[in-house]
């Protein structure tokens, strides 16, 4: 195997006129070549293939981001007849709850039932006021009553029971009961009753909302 030598190399690229290709050594000529070929590949990574190879990453995130939703929305399409009838439910069941808040003309005689749970479990009312205005709410109003009633333990728990069952709902709060001097039981509580407002009140409820936006806007 032949030396490599260095400095007839050398002294080729000293004697080479760069301005003069056909006056070029074989050595010379080699090394620019192959500077070329590597150049060009280099050049048109940075100068071309880079902005592609860019674009190409892009476009596969925002296929990869298509597909996704695609799924999501082919899943809200199957599921779409269970949404539907999900949605029914939940409406049946607000129907019913609905059903157990009396209207304004019905709050009488829930007053009424209330008092009769009482006087029915052998309580003795000494206080049985309802509140002078009622609680209005986004579709319903809320009326609390201040009741004192006296008489024995189970017979106030009898009383509750009974309030429990009404058809109407009536919530018992904020009990508090003391033993009076001669044994009996005094139990302050406050009933809270419940009714659906009408059309018109629900109109002016929304009304008084959208009022109180406007200024609050101001």
């Amino acid at each position: 195997m032949a030396a490599i030598d260095f400095k007839k190399i050398v002294d080729d690229f000293k004697a080479t006129n760069w301005q003069d290709p056909g006056t070029w050594s074989a050595i010379p000529k080699a090394v620019v070549l192959l500077a070329i070929i590597v150049a060009l590949p280099v050049a048109g990574y940075f100068g071309l293939w880079q902005g592609q190879l860019q674009e190409l990453e892009q476009g596969k995130a925002q296929e990869e981001k298509n597909k996704q939703d695609y799924l999501n929305k082919k899943k809200q399409a199957i599921n779409l007849d269970l949404h539907k009838q999900q949605l029914r439910e939940i409406d049946t069941q607000f129907g019913a709850l609905l059903k157990q808040l009396p209207n304004k003309s019905q709050m009488d005689a829930l007053l009424v039932d209330i008092n009769q749970a009482g006087l029915g479990r052998g309580l003795q009312f000494e206080l049985f006021k309802p509140a002078a205005q009622e609680t209005v709410r986004d579709f319903y109003a809320e009326l609390p009553i201040t009741v004192r009633v006296m008489g024995v333990y189970h017979d106030m728990g009898a009383f509750a029971s009974d309030v429990g069952q009404l058809s109407r709902i009536v919530t018992l709060n904020d009990v508090s009961i003391e033993t009076g001097r001669d044994g009996n039981l005094t139990m302050d509580v406050t009933a809270r009753t419940f009714r659906y407002l009408d059309e018109e009140e629900v109109a002016a409820q929304r009304k008084s909302a959208v009022a109180a936006k406007k200024g609050a806007k101001k």
